[in-house]
C-alpha cells in the first residue's frame, strides 16, 4: 500500500493519504527528522484527536502507518465527546465536525486542525487563527480526490440518464427493453467551479462527446471558445467560459449541471430556487409518449431536470 505523506514540521508528525501508485513517496525521507523530535527525545506524546467514526480509512491509515511511532498517539472520539476532550489534543482531524468558536477555544493544547481531504466549510478558521492554531487541508489534486469526485460524478449522470432504479425494477420484473435510457453523446454539461474536480471532471467528460460549459472566478484569457487537442492547457476543454454573473445563463442551457465549488460563505445558497428554476426543463418518458402520439404540448414547467 502507498501513501503520500504530508509533513507537519511544526509538531513532528507526517500524516498519509492513500493515492494511486503513480504518486512518488519522497516525503516520507523526513521521518528519521520526525524520530528525532519525538520518540527518541523523551519529549511529550504528540495526541491526534480524529473527530467521529465516519471516513474510517482516515484513522485506519493514520494508526497503521504511526504503528512504528509510539510517541504519536491516535484517538476516534465520537462528536459529541469532542469538545469536552479536544483540550487534550495537539492535532485535530475534523472530517465532518463543525468547530466552532466555543470548541476551538476549548483547544488550549491545539497546534493544528487537519482535514484528511480538501472541505474545511466546518472550521471556523478565525477563530483558530485568533487562537494560534493552524489549519490545513490535503490538495485534491496531489491525492487522487479530485479524480475519485470526478469519475463518481460521471457514475451518477449515468446512473441517472440511463434510469438505473427503473432498469433494476425491470430486472427484477423480467423485463427487457424498458426503461428506454438516454446517452451524455450530445448533452450541454455546465461544471460550476472550474477548480481541480471540475478539470479533471472536463478531461473525463469530453470524450463523451459533450459540450462543456465552466464558470470561476477567473480565466487566464478572455477567450470565451477554444477547440481542445489533448496538447492544450485544461481550459481548452471548456467550450465556452463564464464567470459569476454567468451561472443562470448556463443552468438555462445546460442538460446536466455539476457543482464544484468549495463551501464558504462566498458560496453558500448559490444553488436556489432562483438558480433552480432557471434550469432547463426535460419531458418526462410519458410526455414525450403524448406529444409523439397525440401531438400534445408537453408542460415543461412540471418537467423534472436531471441534475447532478
Amino acid at each position: 500500500m502507498q501513501y503520500r505523506a504530508l509533513v507537519l514540521r511544526s509538531v513532528g508528525f507526517v500524516l498519509p493519504t492513500k493515492v494511486s501508485s503513480s504518486h512518488r513517496l519522497a516525503d516520507v525521507l523526513f521521518i528519521g527528522e520526525i524520530q528525532e523530535m519525538t520518540g527518541d527525545t523523551g519529549k511529550p506524546i504528540t495526541r491526534i484527536l480524529f473527530c467521529g467514526p465516519h471516513f474510517p480509512a482516515s484513522h485506519n491509515y493514520t494508526r497503521a502507518y504511526l504503528q512504528s511511532h509510539p510517541s504519536v498517539k491516535v484517538d476516534v472520539v465520537p462528536l459529541d465527546d469532542v469538545p469536552d476532550v479536544i483540550g487534550n489534543y495537539d492535532i485535530c482531524v475534523v472530517k465532518n465536525m463543525k468547530l466552532n468558536p466555543d470548541i476551538i477555544a476549548r483547544a488550549n493544547k491545539m497546534k493544528l486542525i487537519m482535514q484528511f481531504g480538501v472541505g474545511l466549510e466546518g472550521v471556523d478558521i478565525n477563530a483558530a487563527t485568533k487562537h494560534g492554531i493552524k489549519v490545513a487541508r490535503i490538495p485534491s489534486d496531489a491525492t487522487g480526490n479530485a479524480t475519485s469526485c470526478a469519475e463518481m460524478a460521471i457514475y451518477l449522470m449515468l446512473g441517472l440518464l440511463r434510469k438505473q432504479y427503473e432498469m433494476q425494477v425491470a430486472v427484477r420484473q423480467r423485463k427487457l427493453g424498458d426503461p428506454i435510457g438516454d446517452t451524455l453523446l450530445g448533452k450541454t454539461i455546465f461544471i460550476m467551479g472550474f477548480g481541480n474536480i471540475g478539470i479533471h471532471l472536463a478531461k473525463r467528460l469530453r470524450p463523451f462527446g459533450v459540450k462543456i460549459l465552466a464558470t470561476k472566478r477567473t480565466w487566464p484569457s478572455s477567450k470565451s471558445e477554444a477547440a481542445y487537442n489533448g496538447n492544450g492547457s485544461p481550459d481548452d476543454l471548456v467550450y465556452e467560459k463564464g464567470g459569476h454573473e454567468d451561472i443562470l445563463k448556463f443552468a438555462s442551457r445546460a442538460d446536466i449541471v455539476v457543482c464544484c465549488l468549495a463551501m464558504n460563505s462566498e458560496t453558500a445558497g448559490i444553488v436556489d430556487k432562483v438558480f433552480i428554476s432557471s434550469m432547463r426543463k426535460t419531458e418526462s418518458d410519458k410526455q414525450k409518449w403524448l406529444r409523439m402520439e397525440y401531438n400534445v404540448k408537453p408542460e415543461s414547467d412540471k418537467s423534472v431536470m436531471h441534475k447532478v
